[in-house]
């Protein structure tokens, strides 16, 4: 498994096939995935590059990191581990769903 770099202040334009060609100037890339937004299917404005070699991720954190893409600086480091969120939204259950009376 490569190294995977988190890529932020993404313009929405940006492409994956954009990224690919950025982050293949350091190295080989094995993937590229623009985070979208699931109800409109648009940007969230950023994105996972994945590559083969760490030292080539570490080259192209170096370069990129701050790099102007479409007027925005990019910010560019290495991913951290996804971590477990805890649920959305009110976790008291109302009297209903739990059989009792307030």
């Amino acid at each position: 498994m490569g190294t995977r770099i988190f890529v932020g202040n993404l313009p929405f334009s940006a492409t994956e096939t954009q990224l690919n060609e950025l982050f293949s100037q350091h190295g080989e890339v094995t993937s590229v995935s623009i985070v979208k937004d699931k109800f409109t299917d648009r940007s969230r404005g950023f994105a996972f590059v994945e590559m083969t070699a760490a030292d080539a991720a570490t080259a192209a954190i170096a370069a990129l990191n701050q790099f102007q893409m479409e007027g925005r600086p990019l910010t560019v480091n290495v991913a951290r581990e996804r971590t477990e969120r805890p649920p959305r939204g009110n976790d008291r259950r109302s009297s209903r769903d739990s059989g009792n009376r307030w």
